[in-house]
């Protein structure tokens, strides 16, 4: 199988960036620069987005992580920090009602108790929200950002 067909049948599963299609496709180069022309190819088709498989990323994580999470998984797969940020700009506005939601479903009470406290900070803390998000979800306070 082609080192082109190969990329091929990743892509059509799901989306990559171009440094994680290279790490997975690496170990199968028969030739020098083979793989580099093929990426080059693919982004040249459009097939291969880093844009989009930042944005697919975010589709898929955002219901369940916060902004830190997402940002951290996106520089393991190779985006840049130009284009996290820019994907994350409209997230970050929303991303109150998704840790709003994920914590209603897991608690639905305000803390009474420091260790119960605690125990929901550390909750939402490693699904990747800020700081910020977690003392306005823990402290009622439910006002929709504008």
């Amino acid at each position: 199988m082609s080192l082109y067909a190969r990329a091929l049948g990743y892509l059509a599963r799901r989306e990559y960036s171009r440094q994680e299609l290279e790490r997975k496709l690496s170990r199968h180069e028969y030739a020098p620069d083979e793989l580099k022309n093929v990426l080059d190819r693919l982004e040249r088709q459009k097939l291969l987005s880093d844009e989009r498989a930042a944005e697919q990323i975010l589709h898929v994580r955002s219901r369940k992580y916060g902004s830190r999470r997402i940002r951290c998984e996106l520089r393991m797969k190779g985006i840049s920090d130009e284009l996290i940020e820019t994907t994350l700009q409209d997230f970050e506005q929303t991303e109150f009602a998704a840790a709003q939601a994920l914590w209603c479903k897991k608690f639905g009470n305000v803390p009474t108790t420091a260790a119960e406290r605690g125990r929901q900070i550390r909750y939402l803390a490693g699904k990747g929200f800020p700081a910020e998000v977690i003392s306005r979800v823990l402290s009622g306070t439910y006002a929709v950002e504008s």
